[in-house]
């Protein structure tokens, strides 16, 4: 879930960032310093959107930056469990779909994907159903469950989101749309 979000922080400012407007100079370290960063607490920041108040400056000894206590506007993801969201799938592998879910991934399992076996074929790098004739590729559109969030501040690629189609309308947008069409319409075919 996206969200806007106050927040406060003290930033350098370093001095080749430094200019007439120390608004933008805060807004740009700002973004440097927290832009695609992970928290526990905040999700993954995605953008510095707008400077509310910077403080006085302060500078330290022996450093030629300034240090701006700021309070700002930022746009966060972060994911929620049970969640329903729609993503694209990256990737596809032996033991599952990754699926961009914005600013971050999640990782589909292959016992996730349906109801039916799912086997990979690495020919042609995509998972394919035992008796369904579906199948899961990279560059589907896919409306899947978060069901699993663990999340690492040190090392935001090591991140986890669980993600499962095994529900009622969820799967690849084109199954949902194939089992939304009238019966009659089918048989027309």
């Amino acid at each position: 879930m996206y969200k806007r979000m106050k927040l406060a922080d003290t930033v350098r400012v370093a001095p080749r960032l430094l200019g007439e407007d120390v608004g933008v100079s805060v807004k740009d370290a700002l973004k440097e310093k927290l832009e695609g960063r992970v928290d526990k607490t905040l999700g993954a920041i995605v953008a510095v959107t707008n400077i509310e108040e910077v403080g006085e400056g302060h500078i330290l000894v022996g450093d030629g930056a300034v240090y701006y206590d700021a309070v700002f506007e930022a746009i966060v993801f972060i994911p929620q469990l049970q969640e329903v969201i729609e993503g694209l799938v990256v990737e596809t592998v032996e033991f599952g779909a990754f699926v961009s879910i914005g600013a971050m991934d999640g990782l589909l399992h292959v016992s996730q994907v349906t109801d039916d076996f799912m086997s990979y074929d690495g020919k042609n790098g995509r998972l394919l159903s035992k008796t369904g004739g579906r199948t899961l590729s990279e560059g589907d559109k896919v409306r899947a469950r978060i069901v699993a969030v663990s999340t690492n501040e040190r090392e935001p690629r090591d991140s986890k989101i669980g993600l499962t189609m095994r529900q009622h309308a969820l799967g690849k947008l084109e199954w949902l749309e194939e089992a939304r069409k009238p019966k009659s319409e089918e048989s027309k075919e």
